[in-house]
């Protein structure tokens, strides 16, 4: 179970107790605030605190540009045209506090992202729970034959049985070794700073994430790709959706300029030019290499 009586309790607490502000709010991003978005089996993401909304951006790109935004005739057009342009600043003065409950092993791929505020969940002080990400039955999967860093075919039958097993028994017994290590009932045992090293990858952590909303469309962008890891990717899809609300006009422009949209090289930019004009062009022709040629024509045929 992602929260405990105790934690739900403490937030419906205080969600009961709002206080009035003179600060600029988001009433979507109010309606999320504190509340968990449960993830995986034991997992969540909650939003602990933010700043800023669509007229944030708005008001630092005006100040910045003065009379050279003049031209953009509502906060829409403005926003688009940052992103369209690739203006950072502006969406830099948006920030996000998360409160994360995930695997150890996705915590150390979302960590690469290091454009960001971190604090975890100490094992030296503390002694983790009893949790482990065990996968569904759909997404234990082989590794891919064309991809080194991605799935292939599903499991099934008694392989997908086997190895669920042995992922359930090996967290179970490197926990029951942990337990029995630490200093307990009188026992000096282990310090808990050198028990943790025999627990799993698949057992749980949490952290507090602060980021602004650039940043934060950036881990989106690669994160909540088709492409990306399932088991962060789902962390990355909830996010996306606390965002869509917060800043409704500014992810709108992302989804369409980042998300939907695609970057061209120069030798892609001159092929289509070449093929628009008539002429047959293959890859021999474009100048790209096979990768690069691949890539271009799973978008444009």
């Amino acid at each position: 179970m992602p929260l405990t009586p105790e934690q739900k309790a403490e937030i419906e607490a205080v969600r009961a107790t709002p206080r009035p502000t003179l600060r600029a709010v988001s009433e979507g991003m109010e309606a999320h605030l504190y509340l968990a978005h449960e993830v995986l089996d034991h997992g969540f993401v909650r939003v602990i605190d933010y700043m800023g909304d669509d007229a944030a951006i708005v008001q630092a790109a005006r100040v910045s540009y003065g009379a050279g935004t003049k031209h953009v005739s509502n906060d829409e057009g403005l926003i688009r045209y940052l992103m369209r342009h690739w203006h950072s600043t502006p969406f830099e003065m948006c920030e996000v506090k998360l409160h994360v409950k995930l695997p150890v092993f996705v915590a150390r791929q979302w960590i690469r992202h290091r454009t960001a505020n971190v604090n975890e969940y100490s094992a030296r002080y503390s002694i983790l729970d009893r949790e482990f990400y065990i996968p569904e039955p759909g997404q234990l999967a082989a590794q891919s034959t064309v991809n080194n860093q991605g799935r292939g075919a599903v499991l099934e039958g008694a392989e997908a049985a086997r190895v669920l097993e042995l992922l359930k028994s090996d967290a179970g017994r490197s926990y029951d070794h942990y337990e029995a290590m630490l200093s307990q009932e009188g026992q000096q045992g282990l310090a808990r700073e050198l028990a943790r090293m025999n627990l799993p990858m698949n057992i749980y952590t949490q952290w507090y994430w602060k980021t602004d909303l650039h940043n934060l469309f950036h881990f989106l962008r690669l994160r909540a790709d088709a492409h990306a890891q399932y088991e962060i990717r789902v962390y990355a899809d909830a996010i996306a959706r606390v965002a869509k609300d917060w800043v409704p006009l500014a992810f709108a422009a992302f989804e369409d300029y980042r998300m939907g949209g695609a970057t061209l090289s120069a030798k892609a930019i001159a092929v289509l030019k070449r093929r628009l004009a008539g002429e047959a062009v293959g890859q021999e022709d474009s100048g790209m290499s096979k990768g690069e040629w691949r890539e271009f024509t799973e978008l444009w045929g």
